[in-house]
């Protein structure tokens, strides 16, 4: 699930401590990471990747960003439910088995975790995973029916929307599936623990995970790290200089 990228809406709880048009950068970068994390989990399953976007008339961002081999999916309504029902009953609609819908703020998602909800999704029987993140939401959810009732009167952008989904789930008698919690990159705070883990090897989860590379969001900390002072403005230690400087030549123009 995807937003074109502009400064002044788009990523606008990272500001500040970022300035507009670099929050505006990072969606772009977590748009790039998260297509990179899906063209490789097509290797381990059968996976076509797809970005649903919006605003209306935004293709030619997403083509110009994007890898060749993602499909692309206008989605435009009223509100995040509206949206994400929309995507997944279209793409059901398109001849697909299955539907995962991933948010676009956790671009150092597993590709394990990718691959894994694919498999579950791939086994006989009706069922819903779902990935929660650790702000309440959810960073994926997949199925195999477009359930309207799961998309339907929930508190988007607050702490009860996994609570609220599984409720949902519950009153249909659809069997979940519950995949590790991730985190989603939204605001200074987890923007902060994103250059840790990417230029300092904190693990977010110490077992059982690898995360993605997220090379776009890894060149963009550094190069803002080396030339805007990010590092003083996330609060981050002053090593964090020579870590960015370290990581190789900054070839942005």
């Amino acid at each position: 699930m995807a937003k074109a990228s502009a400064a002044g809406r788009t990523k606008t709880r990272m500001v500040p401590p970022l300035a507009q048009n670099e929050a505006a950068q990072f969606n772009t970068a977590f748009l790039q990471d998260i297509a990179a994390t899906l063209i490789n989990a097509q290797r381990h399953a059968a996976i076509q990747p797809a970005m649903a976007y919006a605003p209306a008339g935004s293709e030619a961002f997403f083509r110009t960003i994007l890898p060749a081999g993602i499909e692309l999916l206008e989605t435009v309504g009223p509100n995040l439910g509206f949206c994400l029902h929309r995507a997944a009953e279209t793409l059901l609609a398109s001849g697909y088995g299955t539907a995962c819908l991933l948010n676009a703020d956790s671009p150092t998602m597993p590709v394990a975790y990718i691959v894994t909800a694919a498999t579950l999704l791939a086994a006989e029987g009706d069922r819903m995973v779902i990935g929660p993140s650790t702000d309440g939401g959810y960073y994926l959810i997949g199925l195999k029916h477009a359930h309207k009732s799961l998309f339907e009167s929930i508190d988007w952008s607050t702490e009860r929307v996994f609570s609220q989904t599984l409720e949902r789930a519950k009153a249909i008698n659809l069997p979940v599936v519950t995949l590790p919690t991730w985190y989603d990159v939204d605001d200074g705070e987890t923007l902060r623990f994103l250059a840790t883990e990417l230029l300092d090897g904190t693990l977010f989860r110490a077992l059982g995970r690898e995360a993605s590379a997220a090379s776009a969001s890894r060149d963009l900390l550094r190069h803002l790290i080396k030339t805007a002072g990010l590092a003083e403005r996330l609060g981050l230690p002053k090593r964090f200089e020579t870590l960015a400087s370290a990581s190789g030549d900054d070839d942005r123009a």
